[in-house]
């Protein structure tokens, strides 16, 4: 999960209602069950301290939902009477929750929102290709690619053998000029797209011709689907399927590689002692303490989360500073920060993980991850 849609919450001062909430209304009495799990989440909010106004912030923006259309769940981040970020949720919360903090608790949406890497489609076919760029469910379109207007024959036919040859080979040029337009325009879009997967689809020749000249570093995360067309109306349920196989196929592949850094670099010889993780130089850091300097220093590339990590709830200091976080109060004041206060450590690890551009994935239960739930991949060490 990239976290940069975060950075709102972080930018204010708290404290911070955080709700998630399920919005499904698939049984009759939807909207009854619904108005109940609203009731119970403002009564968690006053229950913990919560202000009356930001309450009924939160209340106002949950009874707005709409009947249709609504995803599986909703997490509301809220503070001084406002609502700073309403977000959709891929799956539905066990259970409506709402927390009254320091900081948001924003934990848990790494197992709701679920990591959908984005993708740029292109849509090819003989004339040039239509890019469009999908995250999770939302899709923009990007603009065309448009080569020569190819000229077929029409209703007249070529009327020797030697100039069939001549119209086939011009015919073969306009199709590798477009494919060089194609896969101009997709190596330019590429790197402002923020986009992890490139997926072709439409024309199967075409869609090969682009394939084989684009560059090693847009290749290694190419994907050609089989279903998919450009002409208008064509239906895009195949290739929504190859999509989605495509990205849960990246998914595990990229936490596949990202663990097997991780073990690698908490592993080495002489750089952990037996008696704990939690301390040591590495290109891994495992545990509170060591996850924890880690942010500090900026030095997190990845952030390994586990579900109901036992160390996510463990209590740090913090100052208004994303990256004033500290195992122990002396530590904090010894920052600069004067009146330390104290936060879960998934939290604080987290602001200070956004304000790096670092990501996050989820470990899921029954993989082997950090002990504890709490660990990351390192950019640099000492």
């Amino acid at each position: 999960m990239e976290l940069g849609f975060l950075k709102p919450l972080f930018a204010r001062p708290g404290p911070w209602a955080s709700v998630y909430i399920e919005t499904t209304r698939a049984t009759e009495d939807g909207a009854k069950v619904q108005e109940l799990r609203e009731r119970a989440i403002a009564g968690q909010l006053i229950d913990a301290g919560a202000d009356a106004y930001t309450t009924r912030a939160v209340m106002d923006r949950l009874a707005n939902e709409p009947v249709s259309g609504t995803p599986p769940g909703r997490a509301v981040f809220a503070t001084g009477a406002e609502v700073v970020l309403d977000l959709p949720l891929t799956v539905p919360p066990p259970a409506g929750r709402a927390t009254w903090s320091l900081l948001p608790h924003v934990a848990p949406l790494a197992g709701l929102r679920g990591d959908v890497p984005t993708c740029l489609v292109a849509y090819i076919d003989r004339t040039g290709a239509d890019l469009e760029l999908r995250e999770g469910h939302r899709r923009a379109a990007l603009g065309q690619a448009n080569g020569k207007e190819w000229q077929g024959r029409g209703h007249r036919g070529t009327p020797a053998d030697r100039h069939e040859w001549h119209y086939r080979n011009k015919v073969e040029n306009t199709w590798n000029e477009t494919a060089d337009v194609i896969v101009d325009e997709l190596v330019r879009q590429w790197p402002e797209s923020g986009a992890d997967l490139l997926i072709l689809t439409g024309d199967p020749r075409e869609r090969r011709a682009v394939h084989n000249r684009l560059p090693e570093r847009v290749l290694a995360v190419t994907v050609e689907a089989e279903s998919g067309s450009r002409s208008a109306g064509a239906s895009t349920a195949g290739l929504d399927r190859e999509i989605d196989q495509a990205c849960e196929r990246f998914g595990q592949e990229r936490l596949r590689r990202t663990l097997e850094r991780f073990h690698i670099g908490r592993g080495k010889p002489g750089q952990h002692r037996e008696s704990s993780v939690d301390t040591g130089p590495g290109e891994a850091a495992e545990g509170v303490p060591a996850v924890v300097d880690a942010a500090r220093k900026h030095q997190m590339a990845t952030l390994l989360l586990a579900p109901d990590a036992s160390d996510g709830g463990r209590q740090v200091w913090i100052g208004p500073g994303v990256d004033e976080v500290a195992v122990q109060r002396g530590e904090a004041r010894a920052m600069g920060v004067p009146k330390p206060e104290q936060a879960r450590a998934d939290d604080a690890v987290l602001r200070a993980a956004a304000a790096a551009d670092c990501d996050v994935l989820l470990v899921p239960e029954g993989m082997r991850g950090p002990a504890g739930g709490l660990g990351a991949v390192l950019r640099w060490t000492l």
